[in-house]
């Protein structure tokens, strides 16, 4: 099967690395100096890897018809899973209100986006966060810090000391989703790789594993929309 990937060069790199993204595309990242046929011998030597990755349950499918919303009164945005209607305040109101609608102060589109952003970001902090927490005592695990973060490629990840970083995003997600993504990664604390006894530990936490999977699949990509 032919294997296709955009190469990106900077003089920054010493070494040839890889990433698939949530899109299932396939990044090189070079050394400004590498040649094509370098390039082509390290994607070659990883192609089983990047294959496994491209087909891991945390990719989204990509929509043939991307949703092209707008923040305007009558559209609809998600939140834990559901939609719910905007409604544009021309007056008298200085934050974004959620009282199972959304009201949206009437200032400039840049600035609606990025108040709707911070919103997201902070529901996520009140919401997972403690969530995290939760599991973690579940599962007698040691978390050294739980972040709300903005990554581009991952809904998250646990790192060598033992911080677990989720996406702001997820909170577009229905809970057994989140749960589902929280408890991955805390498991990563438990068995490092994706064994039979890793998904056994994840399975027990989130029985609904393969549902939240399939979500993610399919509505992935509606999570990485601004609305």
């Amino acid at each position: 099967m032919e294997l296709t990937y955009t190469i990106q060069r900077s003089p920054k790199r010493r070494r040839v690395t890889i990433t698939v993204e949530r899109d299932r595309s396939v990044i090189v990242h070079a050394p400004e100096d590498a040649s094509d046929e370098q390039i082509h011998e390290v994607v070659e030597s990883k192609r089983h890897w990047i294959y496994e990755k491209i087909v891991h349950p945390q990719k989204y499918h990509n929509l043939p018809h991307p949703p092209g919303k707008e923040l305007v009164s009558g559209e609809s945005i998600l939140y834990l899973g559901r939609q719910y209607r905007i409604e544009i305040v021309k007056a008298g109101l200085a934050d974004i209100q959620f009282t199972q609608r959304f009201l949206i102060p009437d200032i400039e589109a840049p600035r609606q986006a990025e108040a709707l952003r911070t919103w997201y970001m902070n529901r996520a902090q009140e919401k997972i966060v403690p969530r995290v927490k939760q599991y973690a005592r579940q599962l007698g695990v040691e978390v050294a810090e739980v972040k709300i973060v903005d990554s581009r490629y991952r809904w998250g990840s646990c790192t060598p000391k033992n911080n677990i970083n989720l996406n702001w995003r997820l909170i577009k997600a229905p809970m057994f989703v989140i749960d589902y993504v929280i408890v991955h990664e805390l498991a990563h604390l438990i068995e490092a790789n994706h064994t039979p006894e890793f998904w056994n530990i994840v399975h027990a936490q989130a029985p609904t594993m393969d549902k939240a999977r399939e979500w993610l699949k399919e509505n992935g990509q509606l999570l990485e929309q601004v609305i």
